[in-house]
């Protein structure tokens, strides 16, 4: 089963943005690409900041989890700052994977505040080369 690609819109969030307020350490939503090769479905997020260790990844019913968090700096006063826009705080972000994969066999690895999740295809979404036969 094929699903269509949601391309981003800075649009959409709009209100949201406006109902936050940006010093609260309020939770954030990193963002993320989804592409694919012949035979994975790849997902690369940025976490800059974010400890590899504490990120959590789900693969449930062809939904894609990505969880964690990062503290805030203790040592710097809220008032001390002049402009504040690194968000910190926990996320959480779900994508439906656009086809069927394997979870189980799923690989993460993480390198300069990039994590790459490559999540092999179903077997039955793979391509398939039919010989003909000649008589």
């Amino acid at each position: 089963m094929n699903r269509g690609i949601i391309q981003w819109s800075p649009m959409r969030d709009l209100n949201r943005f406006f109902e936050e307020d940006l010093w609260d350490g309020a939770d954030f939503t990193p963002a993320l690409d989804v592409y694919q090769d012949k035979d994975n479905v790849i997902v690369e997020i940025s976490l800059a900041g974010v400890d590899p260790e504490k990120v959590e990844i789900s693969v449930e019913n062809d939904v894609l989890t990505i969880s964690g968090s990062t503290e805030e700096k203790k040592e710097v006063k809220r008032e001390d700052y002049y402009r504040k826009e690194v968000r910190r705080g926990s996320f959480s972000r779900s994508v439906i994977l656009p086809m069927s994969v394997k979870a189980d066999m799923a690989e993460a690895h993480s390198s300069k505040g990039m994590l790459k999740i490559i999540i092999p295809k179903a077997d039955e979404v793979k391509p398939k080369k039919i010989a003909v036969k000649v008589k």
